[in-house]
């Protein structure tokens, strides 16, 4: 992501009052065992990201390990294998198979990450998705306003 976004996020996020949407930042460890056990490289953006604001708001949630309290408990490992196993015989397991999920929409549809670097909002009700950024740092440019 560029360095004017960064300091955007950074001025925002550390504003007195916005506590709630700063998580705390990734480790290599444990980007590493998310790596691991999700079976994939986590994309660079969202690694930059995270490793700056661990699970923070910016635009949309964006989970990583240890989220802000606003943001929700549940890690971006956590996401990515409940809607693998949630979805794993339906049209949608091969996606989640190579893909991080870091988001959800208000709907309880899975944001994810995939293999090429974008994007993708799926429909769990059938299985249809659509490419909503062409990369995560173009998401979060996109969506993000300061208040």
């Amino acid at each position: 992501m560029n360095d004017a976004l960064m300091e955007r996020l950074q001025l925002f996020l550390t504003k007195e009052g916005n506590q709630s949407l700063l998580g705390t930042p990734a480790t290599e460890e444990q980007i590493a065992e998310a790596e691991k056990l999700l079976g994939l490289s986590l994309d660079q953006d969202y690694v930059q990201f995270i490793r700056s604001f661990g699970g923070a708001y910016a635009g949309l949630s964006v989970h990583g390990f240890s989220n802000g309290s606003s943001i929700g408990r549940e890690s971006v490992t956590e996401l990515t294998l409940s809607f693998r196993e949630d979805y794993k015989d339906t049209a949608m397991s091969g996606l989640l198979a190579r893909s991080a999920v870091f988001s959800m929409d208000g709907s309880g549809n899975p944001i994810l990450l995939d293999p090429e670097g974008r994007v993708l909002l799926i429909d769990h009700d059938n299985g249809d998705y659509e490419v909503i950024a062409e990369s995560f740092a173009a998401l979060i440019e996109e969506n993000f306003m300061e208040w």
